[in-house]
């Protein structure tokens, strides 16, 4: 593609945006107390690299900003009103509703590029943008009509400050780019500042010079002040993007002219204000037009035209109307469909297969039915199938682009979710083992959990990831933990952890078919059965049809209302099952004792537990996670103020010993985690009470 010339009109265009984007600073600082009851920053200084990119963007493309970058959003068509109801968090904020700070955006206006929800963690969005970048990718491998119509292949442009390179999660998105030739931009300003830590403090290179080590991620360094430079080297860029479909990085030397934020004033810790103010971009801006033809005067007015407007803009976001307190309470999850079991659980004639069959079943099915569902993250490819051989065949039935592995990213796999589901996809991801999630909760946290609800319900993520958990056969410190304590107290998560197969194939079609992220975890001791006392884990192997929605509780077993006998409920979900189950066989008590199997931690059906509880009388919670401190204990208080007046006993727990880690010895293995005998003894205990 031929780069066209910088025309007059194109000037013009870029000179009304830089100085819209220097007004709007401008009138912020002069309505300083007001303005900044939230926390804001702009993008003084920064204008023409922005504008620059911006500008050459397409509706069919995906953009990144990060929050200094006004002047990318009005370049490529939001007002200064739209932005100014979110620096207010007015109501009609068209990024969030009020919910989230200035230049956080997300954006899915059919004319405009799409933007997905932005953080506040500087350097995240380096991961969801470039797994847009890797769902181009796979759409074009697969799908020879991805080519949009009279038009050119979509681009990614990711915006970065160059202090947030240093970040880990940005050298994993580099990574990814240049191993599956991504395309995608980096766009780099580069102001020599964190907030008050300088470069000389900070950093061993620039950006320019760091992806000098990621071979494949062709770079280049401009100065980000000169709209002509700026234009044009980004002009050839993106064409390029568009054409070839391979990552680039441009790092453009900037000053930040303005507060790191409203919240950090530049006089606290700035000495170089005068040598910044020396390369301010608007200057050189009004010579560049002065030199192709335009007049003093016409600039002028110009100026003054965009001044008036800018401060009716402000005046009449001051009186924009605010959320209402039950604006608080909407767009946690997108609608799901899937409220109700259906299908065939148990087919007749149906073999009996162990829980890794069924999850392995219902992924090919789902496959199978879906393209746009696929599979990654690490040795799940062809030549293991996963560790636990859950992915076994499927790389070779669907594909080497659809099945794959990744290098050791956790945090690439669980954030690039973002992205790929944006543009359509559904990404099943795991991480081996639970011990490994912990650099992939950042992403799950800042990014996948509350795009949905901090883009106002535009973005949710369609996601599902997969966690091997739980202790058995000496797995050892980094192999055998439980997690789910920490992840349900991400909000905005579907959190699943089946105690059977069955259940397990339910689930997995429950969350393939729901718009929210999902998190089920697997029981390692449950996939082949081999734990002594869990075939129960076993299950005749469901119908295709079969799907089990979240939120639904299981009274595994059931007894009636007695009057003249104790009687116990135990609630319980994964491993405590199978110790719950065993416990009361082994005592002869199936007839006084009532397993409920929650099958899912969020949605939970405290309904159901509640019932169980009232009509038993006594409860008893069981899990594999130390007892302290976890998403047990905050059960076990939600029982005892609910079912308070039906109680004859304190509701009790029973878990795992509250020690740093799960030793590898299996005799101290033994001692750490829950076991039938144990579970036997504090049966007796609470009914004993």
């Amino acid at each position: 593609m031929e780069n066209k010339a910088i025309t007059k009109d194109i000037l013009k265009k870029a000179f009304k945006t830089l100085v819209t984007a220097k007004a709007m600073t401008e009138i912020y600082e002069k309505n300083f107390k007001a303005v900044s009851k939230y926390v804001h920053a702009t993008s003084r200084g920064h204008e023409v690299i922005q504008i620059a990119a911006g500008m050459q963007l397409l509706p069919q493309d995906y953009v990144f900003p990060y929050y200094r970058d006004d002047s990318i959003l009005l370049s490529i068509g939001m007002t200064p009103y739209e932005l100014m109801l979110q620096v207010l968090a007015k109501k009609d904020d068209p990024f969030s509703g009020g919910r989230t700070y200035y230049s956080h955006p997300s954006l899915r206006d059919d004319d405009k590029p799409k933007i997905p929800h932005q953080s506040s963690a500087t350097g995240m969005q380096a991961i969801p943008a470039t797994g847009v970048a890797l769902g181009f990718w796979y759409k074009e491998s697969f799908n020879s009509e991805f080519r949009i119509q009279n038009s050119e292949f979509p681009v990614v442009v990711c915006s970065l400050g160059d202090a947030s390179v240093t970040e880990g999660e940005v050298a994993e998105a580099f990574q990814m780019a240049v191993l599956k030739k991504l395309p995608i931009l980096y766009l780099v300003q580069d102001n020599g500042w964190d907030i008050s830590a300088n470069a000389e403090e900070t950093r061993a290179q620039d950006a320019f010079e760091y992806a000098r080590g990621f071979k494949g991620l062709e770079a280049v360094t401009i100065d980000g002040t000169d709209f002509e430079e700026s234009y044009n080297t980004l002009q050839d860029v993106i064409s390029t993007i568009r054409t070839e479909r391979r990552p680039f990085l441009v790092h453009a030397k900037v000053p930040l002219l303005n507060h790191h934020t409203s919240g950090v004033r530049m006089e606290f810790y700035r000495d170089d204000l005068e040598e910044a103010r020396s390369r301010d971009p608007y200057p050189k801006m009004v010579k560049l037009l002065l030199e192709n033809d335009f007049e003093q005067k016409e600039l002028d007015e110009i100026e003054n035209e965009i001044q008036i407007e800018i401060e009716k803009d402000l005046k009449k976001a001051f009186q924009a109307e605010d959320p209402k307190p039950e604006d608080l309470f909407t767009h946690d999850f997108a609608p799901t469909e899937i409220t109700e079991e259906v299908g065939e659980r148990s087919p007749e004639g149906a073999e009996k297969v162990v829980m890794v069959d069924c999850a392995l079943s219902a992924l090919e099915e789902i496959m199978r039915k879906h393209p746009e569902s696929l599979l990654y993250g690490q040795d799940v490819g062809r030549r293991l199938g996963g560790v636990f051989r859950e992915a076994a065949t499927l790389a070779e039935k669907f594909g080497d682009n659809r099945v794959f592995n990744t290098p050791i990213q956790e945090a690439f796999i669980v954030g690039s979710t973002v992205g790929m589901s944006a543009v359509g996809l559904k990404p099943f991801v795991e991480v081996q083992f639970a011990d490994y999630i912990w650099p992939g909760l950042n992403q799950l946290f800042t990014e996948v959990s509350r795009s949905c609800y901090l883009s106002n319900g535009k973005w949710p993520v369609s996601m599902v990831l997969r966690v091997p958990i739980g202790a058995y056969g000496s797995g050892g410190p980094y192999h055998s933990s439980s997690v789910e304590s920490v992840v349900t107290n991400i909000r905005g998560l579907k959190i699943a952890y089946p105690s059977n197969g069955a259940d397990l194939k339910g689930l997995l079609k429950a969350a393939y078919y729901d718009p929210n992220p999902v998190v089920i975890f697997e029981h390692k001791g449950l996939y082949w059965s081999k734990v002594k006392g869990t075939q129960g884990a076993t299950s005749v192997l469901p119908a295709e049809d079969y799907i089990l929605p979240f939120g639904k509780a299981w009274v595994l077993q059931e007894i009636w209302k007695q009057e003249d006998e104790e009687t116990l409920s135990i609630i319980t979900y994964g491993m405590g099952v199978h110790w719950a189950m065993n416990a009361s066989e082994e005592l002869d008590m199936q007839d006084r004792i009532e397993v409920v199997d929650l099958r899912t931690l969020h949605p939970l059906d405290y309904e159901t537990v509640f019932k169980s509880v009232k009509k038993c009388g006594k409860c008893l919670i069981v899990t594999e996670e130390p007892s302290e401190n976890g998403f047990s204990r905050g059960l076990q208080g939600r029982i005892q103020e609910e079912c308070f007046q039906q109680l004859d006993a304190p509701v009790m727990l029973i878990g795992s010993e509250n020690m740093p880690a799960i030793p590898l010895n299996s005799t101290l293995e033994e001692t750490m985690i829950p076991s039938t005998e144990k579970v036997k003894g504090k049966i007796l205990e609470v009914l004993g009470y």
